[in-house]
């Protein structure tokens, strides 16, 4: 049976796939240093804790010399908020484990490891139209699976195997531009993906699918203001969250979270839904592509996002934790 097929109970992104993402010794990933420095929401007020639906649970500017370091595109985050895994636009997997005090703010990364995504036939990802790693999702069966832009496609990477399988993709997907792939990859409630792509500037709709039975079946995603889709997330009760960026060379760089209803996410149907809040000067901007969420037994819902610096020595990598407001 296809793995697309399989429906079940939703399944909280734990990062199942413990071998090629989170134990190191097992992978042969390479320990590297990390430097995470604590970083205030809003350069002109270090106490402003609110954004919008969100409150701020700390932030951390990441850095490190390894040429290798940079460039996270999507994020993934334990169910119990201990450790993180983010792939980058070279292929590269970064895990590490993350630090909080004593009342939960996120503090700090440390034990980080940096490795090489693998092809099939067990080879290391180096040619960049083939390493270009823009979302991530677990699966049903424990995967992890992985869409890459240029080369347009999408790969499961099962538990204990390091060599990705290639599945299907939506049909539509060879006409995307070589950069304005599938930035967005979420597992739904049903056991179903959810796949959008980034879409244009000046569009007011992108496409999306969504797997069945069948394959995939299309929807469309609401543009506006500029703001394409760059990452998604599900949430507890079944919502998708949507990571939202904005950038022009004169006002720069706008991030916002989006929150769409589980009941209008169907085959056919135009996704829109409401703001869950934004990320504007004087606050932190950067190039927010990836993002994540995870729901405690206490009830609280937390959200994460990471950016992209480009490999640019002028943008900087951010990871910032916030919780829901509900």
């Amino acid at each position: 049976m296809h793995f697309l097929i399989i429906k079940t109970h939703y399944i909280a992104p734990v990062l199942y796939l413990v071998c090629i993402f989170l134990i190191p010794q097992l992978c042969e990933a390479a320990k590297i240093i990390v430097t995470a420095s604590q970083v205030p929401l809003m350069t002109d007020n270090t106490t402003k804790k609110s954004l919008g639906l969100l409150s701020y649970r700390g932030g951390l500017l990441l850095t490190s010399k390894n040429s290798n370091f940079g460039g996270f595109s999507a994020l993934g985050i334990s169910s119990d908020g201990h450790r993180l895994i983010a792939l980058s636009d070279r292929g590269s997997r970064l895990a590490g484990n993350l630090s909080y005090d004593k009342k939960g703010n996120l503090t700090g990364l440390r034990n980080t490891h940096l490795d090489q995504m693998t092809a099939p036939g067990g080879g290391v990802l180096l040619n960049r139209s083939l390493s270009d790693a823009e979302a991530m999702s677990p699966g049903v069966e424990g995967e992890i699976i992985v869409a890459f832009e240029r080369q347009h496609r999408i790969w499961r990477y099962l538990p204990n195997n390091p060599e990705p399988k290639p599945i299907p993709s939506p049909r539509g997907i060879e006409k995307l531009p070589f950069n304005n792939g599938i930035e967005s990859l979420a597992l739904l409630s049903d056991g179903s993906l959810v796949a959008i792509a980034e879409g244009t500037v000046t569009s007011t709709e992108t496409i999306g699918w969504i797997s069945n039975p069948r394959g995939w079946s299309p929807f469309t995603y609401k543009l506006s203001s500029g703001f394409r889709p760059t990452g998604a997330a599900t949430l507890h009760n079944g919502d998708l969250i949507v990571l939202e960026r904005f950038y022009t060379p004169t006002l720069g760089n706008k991030s916002r979270i989006r929150r769409i209803p589980k009941n209008i996410i169907r085959p056919g149907s135009e996704l829109d839904g409401s703001l869950l809040a934004e990320l504007l000067p004087p606050g932190i901007t950067e190039n927010f592509e990836g993002i994540d969420a995870r729901h405690n037994k206490e009830g609280h819902t937390y959200i994460y996002i990471i950016s992209d610096d480009n490999f640019n020595k002028f943008q900087n990598t951010y990871l910032l934790m916030f919780k829901l407001v509900e």
